[in-house]
């Protein structure tokens, strides 16, 4: 399972509607809301 970097809600990557690519690593999302809030600034919720 992924962790969805905004709302942090986990997501099974097999099934994840919602997905982006940033820096060479997928996040997954649970809903595209929180997709859109990280594609505006993902740096506010990378966390390495």
């Amino acid at each position: 399972m992924a962790i969805d970097p905004v709302c942090t809600m986990e997501v099974d990557e097999a099934t994840a509607k919602y997905s982006a690519e940033y820096r060479g690593r997928t996040y997954y999302f649970c809903a595209r809301g929180c997709k859109k809030l990280f594609e505006r600034n993902p740096e506010a919720y990378v966390r390495e």
